[in-house]
């Protein structure tokens, strides 16, 4: 199968050495003339371990080249890869005229091929940036079924690049529709991805980049806290990255309720206050509790849109199967939703307020002193004929609130519960 790769910068680069070695022939495309020259002589301008040699073997075996001419790269090729650069603009913006400017000569150089073509952008971009790039040049190719597009992206280490691309620790592939994929597109990428929408395809660079460079600053954060206590940072990330059942793993990695409870926000403002106090800046762990009301002000402004006055909440205590109010988002929004007007009844089997005790009972009396009087044992009676549903927990079954929900309720699903897009009512995620 013959590629043509477009951007010969790093990913670029690596990309054609890596093909050519899986049985690919490849032209690589540039606009500036040393790239080319360089890549037609087997030569890499960076330095990349293993990259050198396989891209001089790729040159002497004449199924690497380059050139500087779009059209014939088209016209010569099945299927294209964009992996020119976006850089930042000064305000932060990213510049994406490159990708533009390429997928433009691309499309007319698929326009004079007789035969179908496939694009596969990999230059990372901003959620929707394919799909503008689409309605821009491409969609009369792709109605006509002339090309196809898919968004790639590359997870590429410095240092680590060709073991990357040969053995990756993750495959996500764009399509239009968030399923199809061709056997060619397939083919050239020789894992089995996960198969997504464009958007979801763009975003999951800027996610596990972000993941990535919170994950260091956090470990630099606890580093400078235990060196000014005397204690050895190295021993104490390596003992958090021991725990593979919550901390190194899937557990907390899921959209949905603010936390809460008796532990997460008392210890992580225990930790802020104590290196306040010894001198140290940790703003990382500073604005936790910070983002955590964004959070919480997201799910306030969810209810409010539905613009009902009579809402339910299925679910008060901070976790489910647990009766624990202290800190819990929905005691807050109960509270708040009381206090500017609404009509609330809450419904939460784990929950009877004759046998809180302690800083629990302490909790409600002082967030929700009217629990009594708010909290009903009857789903029906609860939700009523119309109004919006919170529903923070899975405290309902399922067959019930399908025969009692109507199209006059709203469902705030704040914990992903996928059954109740089955209900009558009309659904809203708070993360999806």
């Amino acid at each position: 199968m013959r590629v043509s790769i477009f951007g010969l910068g790093y990913v670029g680069a690596v990309t054609s050495g890596c093909l050519w070695q899986r049985g690919f022939d490849v032209i690589g495309v540039d606009v500036q003339q040393a790239k080319v020259d360089n890549l037609n002589m087997g030569q890499p301008l960076i330095v990349e371990p293993g990259l050198d040699m396989l891209l001089f073997s790729g040159a002497q075996s004449g199924r690497i080249r380059a050139t500087t001419d779009v059209i014939e790269a088209v016209s010569q090729s099945e299927i294209s890869l964009v992996c020119v650069g976006t850089p930042s603009q000064v305000n932060g913006a990213l510049n994406i005229q490159f990708v533009r400017t390429v997928v433009q000569s691309i499309a007319q150089g698929v326009r004079q091929k007789p035969e179908k073509h496939i694009l596969i952008l990999r230059s990372t971009m901003l959620p929707g940036s394919t799909r503008k790039l689409v309605v821009d040049f491409l969609n009369d190719l792709i109605e006509s079924e002339k090309l196809e597009v898919y968004f790639y992206p590359e997870f590429l280490r410095e240092g680590t690049a060709v073991s990357d691309f040969e053995n990756p620790s993750l495959v996500v592939i764009g399509t239009r529709d968030g399923r199809t994929v061709s056997e060619k597109a397939l083919r050239l990428i020789g894992s089995t991805p996960n198969v997504t929408n464009w958007e979801t395809a763009e975003l999951i660079k800027y996610g596990c980049n972000a993941f990535h460079a919170l994950k260091i600053g956090f470990a630099n954060e606890m580093g400078r806290m235990s060196k000014h206590l005397g204690i050895d940072g190295r021993e104490v990330m390596n003992l958090i990255c021991n725990d593979e059942v919550l901390n190194i793993s899937r557990y907390y990695m899921r959209p949905g309720n603010p936390f809460g409870g008796s532990c997460l926000p008392k210890d992580v403002r225990a930790l802020v206050y104590g290196a306040r106090m010894a001198g140290e800046s940790l703003p990382i762990l500073e604005n936790i509790l910070d983002s955590n009301e964004v959070h919480f002000q997201s799910l306030v402004r969810l209810v409010e849109e539905v613009g009902e006055h009579q809402v339910s909440i299925l679910g008060v205590s901070f976790k489910a199967h647990t009766d624990d109010l202290r800190e819990s988002s929905m005691v807050k929004l109960a509270q708040l939703l009381v206090q500017n007007g609404y009509r609330l009844r809450i419904y939460d089997p784990n929950l009877d307020p004759v046998k809180l005790l302690g800083s629990n009972k302490k909790a409600a009396d002082d967030w929700m002193p009217n629990l009594s009087e708010l909290l009903y044992e009857d789903l029906r009676e609860v939700l009523g004929d119309r109004g919006v549903v919170v529903i923070s927990q899975k405290c309902a079954d399922i067959e019930q609130l399908k025969h009692i929900l109507t199209p006059e309720h709203t469902i705030v699903d704040v914990n992903s519960w996928p059954e109740l897009q089955l209900t009558q009512a009309e659904y809203r995620g708070l993360c999806w």
